[in-house]
């Protein structure tokens, strides 16, 4: 029996149901994959999936988000490869879709997050697990009390300094679910490139510093601090703001507690 699925980039994917066999490309679709009660259905993930723990230590690893070996998935013979449009090249998914149906996820804000989810619980057999999680977090998001606009800088690179611009599903998580104003124009691009002297000229009130892509250190909060001697400056957890699958329902959570970390300080 086969299923026809229409993925978040508008292609029809013919999917044998029910599946056996997952290959998943990206770190927070692996963790969701996971929540939604799966186990030995899933079996290859990449070196960067390491939610859950017992996955990361057991799974067949098949390279990087971005290095994958396409001889290697096809090698475990999965029914169904999911990837993402932004961290997964495209090279390697065409690559692919020549062997095997790749369902590829396009996340830009909230809303496309919880529509992927219950998409691939969809895909998974796991519609009601897949419906009651993306409810939760939807219910926890409204709870979170919201910033007064104050003006962030995102980092996530350094060498050059790199921030997350508009269009990404980190702004969406600084701006609809914190209420901040993200220091950028919104011509900026996506993630821009920054020097010293644009930091400046930017003057955000906070600047946070991504745990992920990048291993910020304390002497780069001393080196923010002293371009922006009048600005807030603090360590993030990437995972919070990036992974846009079930470790969202922690989300709030950490959102809430970072709210009151700027309130206080």
């Amino acid at each position: 029996m086969h299923g026809v699925f229409t993925d978040q980039m508008n292609r029809q994917v013919f999917i044998a149901q029910p599946l056996q066999r997952i290959v998943s490309l990206v770190p927070s679709q692996t963790e969701l994959l996971y929540d939604l009660g799966l186990n030995e259905e899933v079996v290859g993930i990449t070196k960067f999936c390491i939610h859950p723990q017992q996955w990361f230590r057991s799974k067949t690893r098949v390279g990087g988000t971005k290095d994958f070996s396409v001889q290697k998935i096809v090698g475990l013979n999965p029914g169904l490869v999911i990837g993402n449009k932004e961290e997964n090249t495209r090279q390697g998914i065409e690559e692919l879709e020549k062997k095997l149906p790749v369902w590829m996820s396009d996340v830009q804000n909230l809303p496309d997050a919880l529509a992927m989810i219950q998409q691939i619980g969809q895909l998974c057999g796991k519609t009601d697990t897949a419906l009651q999680i993306s409810r939760q977090i939807q219910q926890r998001f409204n709870q979170i009390p919201k910033a007064q606009g104050q003006r962030v800088l995102y980092l996530i690179w350094r060498n050059p300094f790199m921030a997350a611009g508009h269009n990404t599903f980190i702004h969406d998580m600084l701006t609809r679910v914190c209420g901040f104003t993200n220091a950028l124009p919104h011509n900026a691009g996506r993630y821009p490139q920054i020097d010293a002297g644009l930091l400046r000229e930017l003057q955000p009130q906070v600047v946070m510093l991504s745990s992920e892509p990048y291993p910020f250190k304390p002497a780069h909060f001393a080196e923010i601090q002293e371009i922006l001697p009048h600005a807030q400056v603090l360590p993030v957890n990437g995972e919070f703001f990036s992974w846009y699958g079930s470790r969202l329902l922690q989300a709030a959570a950490y959102f809430k507690e970072l709210a009151n970390r700027l309130y206080m300080e």
